[in-house]
């Protein structure tokens, strides 16, 4: 590809796309845990991510946000390359990753304020955004309490709070409700859908749980590194003649998938 067609492609792309995956593949040695994995998610949809544990879901996240360095494919965020325009690519996307970050000794708005700070935002401003976020996620009463006294739905919601600080275009969450009883399941979905229909920002929203699916979803089947299925979920329904996505999961893949939390 010329410099000339890169260029026009990648204008297309910054129109167009949120993130664009092509023709990704990963191996771990000699174990192939991507295989040619290509998807798109749009600006202001909700696409889910849907795999049992080990489908290659948490590895195709560390590509997207660039702790694993991609080696076969290519990567986009609004139009810029993740492995060449990283930190154009980045500064666009915000994270909340499976595993809880915030450090529990200090404070909610204490862990906004430093998390501000490592995208260069001073102490001024990240307090006025820190208060907007908390604010619209209905947690402006706890910005004083030490995260350690949080339940975890609440951690979540604060995790959910801080990736929107920078104002990202992208938000990616790989498994955001593990753990969370129903309620809490519900509310993260909720603010995360809110989101979407507020902001206008994209979201790939990963997941085992079946449920979490809504039928205005864009949905991305990946079973043992492949993608199986993509498109919206009624879509997904239609090719397959399933009654619901549990059924057309099974249809794709002969694997069964979990529809709650806690089964």
């Amino acid at each position: 590809m010329t410099l000339d067609e890169r260029v026009t492609r990648e204008k297309d792309v910054l129109r167009t796309a949120a993130l664009e995956v092509a023709g990704v593949s990963h191996f771990y040695g000699k174990r192939k845990a991507l295989d040619n994995v290509s998807f798109v998610v749009e600006p202001g949809s909700f696409t889910v991510l849907l795999g049992l544990n080990g489908a290659g879901k948490s590895t195709l996240f560390s590509l997207i946000t660039h702790l694993y360095a991609t080696r076969s494919g290519k990567i986009w965020i609004f139009g810029y390359e993740i492995g060449r325009q990283t930190r154009e690519a980045l500064r666009r996307l915000g994270v909340v990753f499976q595993p809880r970050t915030l450090d529990l000794e200090l404070t909610v708005m204490q862990n906004l304020i430093y998390h501000a700070a490592l995208h260069g935002i001073g102490p001024r401003e990240a307090k006025r955004r820190a208060g907007a976020v908390l604010a619209r996620a209905g947690l402006a009463e706890r910005a004083g309490d030490r995260v350690r006294n949080l339940s975890g739905g609440l951690i979540r919601r604060v995790e959910i709070a801080r990736a929107f600080l920078h104002r990202p275009e992208l938000l990616l969450l790989d498994e955001a409700t593990v753990g969370l009883d129903v309620k809490a399941r519900a509310d993260i979905i909720a603010q995360v859908r809110a989101l979407v229909a507020s902001e206008g920002i994209g979201v790939l929203w990963t997941t085992h749980l079946i449920d979490e699916i809504a039928k205005t979803d864009s949905v991305v089947i990946l079973h043992e590194g492949k993608v199986r299925e993509k498109g919206l979920a009624t879509e997904i329904l239609a090719r397959t003649g399933a009654p619901d996505m549990a059924a057309a999961f099974v249809k794709v893949t002969g694997a069964h998938m979990h529809t709650e939390a806690n089964p």
